[in-house]
């Protein structure tokens, strides 16, 4: 039952004055936020017109009725996230499939309306680009502090024989070596952040073109996009290696983009444990999926950067339900778009219902 999931969160409300119980308000809420709503009003108005429904599919008791949106909003602002992250952290754990060279990619997003007296909540998330899975995330109080965030976010994640793909703010010794500890390969961006590194691996692909190279050509939407992948695994002049663990190679990756009369081209450059250029090529191309499949998906299918809740920990909190509803709509095969699956969702209780039971 899906209220098993969340058991381990302990009760934040002052004892002899609760009656309504936590896990049954916890997933009415992801219930009525899969059926498209997205405010603690609409959350009450929903759940109070399927109480039946509820009782007879769900096995809730509701010895109280429905809460009131004021009682939603608390409980959620009340709830510790780091206990509500490791619950989705070990429900996802049950939906995950063992997939060789899964690509783990690692990126921040901000949620926009959430700042009010204080800055904007900004979330770290990890992404299964192969099974379109939020895996877990983790809330820092703005983007410089990813730095942070990583290596609690892997702390959560069973990495053993994935690809973990971040940007140039994890390009961090420390994440490096929690990765390959957790028995992982990556691949992760490269700048200025790392003292001459990114200099001397940029002087050396300027100078060299490995023979260990993968062109590709994409046409589509009246874009033509070349990109040509080069990885370098003779390291042994590049000073730093030792630095860092585990590192095989470095890669550069150049890419070409023409769009009518208008041509832009752009150089990046990585440091990775991978040694096969067709594997790094599929990496690093695949690290997009996480503002493709997840990013935009929570913005367009659930307005994430419009939602305004912000008290204590319900914006926090409330981010980990969007991630649940996501990973429930994903799971759903259909061609639909995420917004047009909450939409059903709100008129078709079968169909909602066995989002649910697939999922839990």
């Amino acid at each position: 039952m899906i209220k098993e999931y969340f058991e381990e969160i302990r009760e934040p409300r002052q004892k002899g004055k609760v009656e309504h119980n936590l896990q049954e308000i916890i997933v009415m809420t992801i219930v009525a936020v899969m059926a498209g709503c997205e405010a603690w009003y609409q959350i009450h108005n929903y759940c109070k017109s399927k109480r039946k429904w509820f009782r007879e599919k769900f096995g809730l008791k509701l010895k109280h009725g429905v809460a009131s949106h004021d009682t939603f909003e608390r409980v959620f602002a009340l709830i510790d996230p780091k206990q509500f992250e490791k619950c989705f952290a070990t429900w996802v754990g049950t939906l995950k499939e063992q997939t060789k060279q899964e690509i783990v990619a690692i990126d921040g997003k901000t949620i926009r309306a959430s700042k009010g007296e204080t800055r904007a909540i900004h979330m770290v998330s990890a992404w299964a680009s192969k099974q379109k899975l939020v895996l877990a995330q983790v809330k820092t109080d703005e983007k410089t502090n990813e730095i942070t965030a990583v290596p609690e976010l892997l702390d959560l994640l069973d990495l053993e024989g994935c690809i973990v793909t971040a940007d140039a703010m994890s390009c961090q010794k420390d994440i490096v070596e929690k990765i390959t500890e957790k028995k992982a390969d990556y691949c992760i961006g490269l700048k200025g952040n790392q003292g001459t590194l990114r200099e001397d691996v940029e002087l050396y692909f300027k100078d060299f073109k490995p023979a260990n190279t993968y062109p590709t050509l994409e046409k589509g939407h009246g874009r033509i996009e070349i990109r040509e992948y080069w990885l370098e695994t003779d390291i042994s002049w590049l000073w730093q290696r030792n630095n860092w663990k585990n590192l095989n190679a470095i890669g550069c990756v150049h890419s070409k983009v023409i769009e009518g009369e208008k041509t832009t081209e752009e150089t990046r450059y990585f440091i990775t444990s991978l040694t096969n250029v067709k594997t790094f090529a599929k990496a690093v191309r695949e690290h997009w999926s996480i503002e493709n499949s997840l990013h935009w998906c929570l913005d367009m299918g659930f307005n994430e950067d419009r939602c305004r809740m912000r008290k204590d920990n319900s914006g926090e909190n409330f981010a980990v339900i969007r991630h649940i509803a996501l990973n429930l709509l994903k799971k759903d095969k259909s061609n639909m778009s995420i917004k047009a699956k909450r939409h059903r969702c709100a008129y078709d209780e079968n169909f909602l219902f066995k989002l649910i039971t697939k999922g839990f």
